[in-house]
């Protein structure tokens, strides 16, 4: 059997059970793509944490703490209500001491590696969330778009209290997987506690197969700006954002949206920032055994074009480090609610009887351009905007303005603006029916007050601008 190896470089391993193309690479190569202007550095052992290392137990005291370990297997197995063998006994002391290391860490039991690598390599049938540990709690870190969940109405941070009539209560992330997922057309039924709801709600979601479409370009209506939205790091984001955009011709901002990113490819997330930063580190990796530092180089496709970012809770991992990395540059202004503050690596390395189990292990933690880390605090943005729509005011109240009154000035420009815009206005008016159907519109602007606030981010920049070039 193949070995694998891999580096886990979304939210958490488990949950990505639910979401079709699950990110990982392989360690031997880190997964990055030819052509891309991405520098792997090795870095200096010598700059790991400066604490004092803890002091290593001396034989004999390491042959006295797996004594006392073995003396408890034989209590429990010799004592216990029910009958256990010492091989059940070891099997729940590893999969506690995992999961006792950090919220990530996990013992992968045969059945459960193997639905890793089978799952990892294509799509399957679930409803399409990345879960978490926050607080003890299970946590929605993001509902992937265009998904069962997100259809259903399930919102990042919120706490899922059961799972149809199981209690969640120190329920582990792999068992909540393994009850989520389904046959295509099966229902489940998930009782959440949200935020700002008085009461528990309830969610029955149909399972279906999940096929995300990862990033996707379009011209916002009534500008000459770009949106850019990333909805998770899979292989081909840099390659379809580049195309994207280029296509789209002479553009004056871009908004990347990032709310809702659980993560994805370690390499994606690095080329990503490559097109907008011209060359710097954008991620280092430190830890006990991987040390690395992730640069990019070599110019950039769009390095002026002004750039608000939008992130909020939904936002981890990959997601977090391009949002940080282009805040650290300055080369982007970052807009919503705090990210998630997922700032470790997970490895899976393979364990046991021919290596068919798994040890999946939080190896390093990541660290931004400035020396930062996201680590259970996240990013936090230049603007701070909850999500909503945008207030309009009462339709009903009335208003009155210098134009409503009798007897007021006429403007001298009137006229004449008048008489050079019926020209434009048919133009416009012709452009407007031949326009594609997937821009951003100002009916879907108005339902998202973070997304309009991005916009006039990007207005202000272009008035600033233009004012700084006189």
């Amino acid at each position: 059997m193949k070995k694998f190896n891999f580096y886990i470089l979304s939210g958490v391993l488990s949950s990505a059970l639910l979401v079709g193309g699950f990110a990982l690479t392989q360690s031997e190569n880190l997964g990055f793509s030819k052509g891309e202007n991405i520098q792997v550095i090795a870095a200096n052992d010598d700059k790991q944490d400066s604490k004092t290392p803890k002091k290593k137990l001396t034989k004999a005291e390491r042959d006295y703490a797996l004594q006392k370990f073995m003396a408890a297997v034989n209590v429990v197995e010799n004592n216990y209500v029910s009958d256990l063998d010492t091989a059940e006994v070891i099997d729940k002391a590893i999969s506690g001491m995992l999961s006792n290391l950090d919220a990530h860490s996990a013992y992968l039991q045969q059945k459960d590696y193997e639905d890793l690598k089978t799952k990892t390599s294509g799509s399957f049938s679930g409803i399409g969330i990345q879960i978490g540990i926050k607080d003890g709690a299970l946590t929605v870190i993001a509902p992937l778009d265009d998904t069962p969940a997100k259809k259903a109405g399930i919102k990042s941070g919120d706490i899922i209290l059961k799972i149809d009539d199981k209690p969640t209560l120190d329920m582990k992330i792999d068992n909540a997987v393994s009850l989520m997922k389904g046959k295509k057309g099966t229902k489940v039924v998930l009782t959440i506690i949200r935020s700002g709801e008085p009461k528990p709600l309830k969610f029955e979601i149909k399972r279906d197969e999940i096929k995300v479409k990862s990033t996707f370009v379009s011209k916002i209506e009534d500008t000459n700006y770009a949106y850019l939205r990333v909805a998770t790091f899979d292989q081909n984001v840099t390659q379809e954002a580049r195309k994207g955009l280029k296509q789209l011709g002479k553009i004056d901002g871009i908004v990347l949206d990032l709310r809702g990113n659980p993560g994805g490819l370690l390499d994606q997330a690095v080329s990503l920032v490559s097109l907008f930063v011209k060359s710097g580190v954008v991620v280092s990796e430190k830890g006990k055994t991987e040390n690395m530092e992730l640069k990019v180089s070599g110019g950039a496709d769009f390095p002026d074009v002004p750039l608000v970012v939008l992130v909020n809770g939904g936002s981890a991992s990959a997601s977090e480090i391009v949002a940080g990395a282009l805040q650290d540059y300055k080369r982007a202004i970052i807009l919503g609610e705090s990210t998630f503050g997922k700032g470790s690596v997970q490895k899976v390395l393979p364990f046991g009887n021919k290596g068919q189990e798994a040890l999946k292990l939080t190896v390093a933690k990541y660290y931004l351009p400035t020396g930062r880390s996201i680590q259970a605090v996240g990013i936090k943005p230049d603007i701070i905007v909850a999500e909503g729509e945008v207030p309009l005011g009462n339709e009903n109240q009335l208003e009155f303005k210098e134009a409503d009154l009798k007897r007021h000035l006429k403007n001298e420009l009137a006229n004449a603006d008048s008489a050079d815009s019926k020209g434009a206005d048919s133009k416009d008016s012709k452009n407007t029916e031949s326009s594609d159907n997937k821009n951003i519109t100002q009916s879907m602007i108005v339902k998202d007050i973070q997304l309009k606030s991005a916009i006039d981010v990007l207005k202000t920049w272009g008035v600033i601008g233009v004012k700084t070039a006189k």
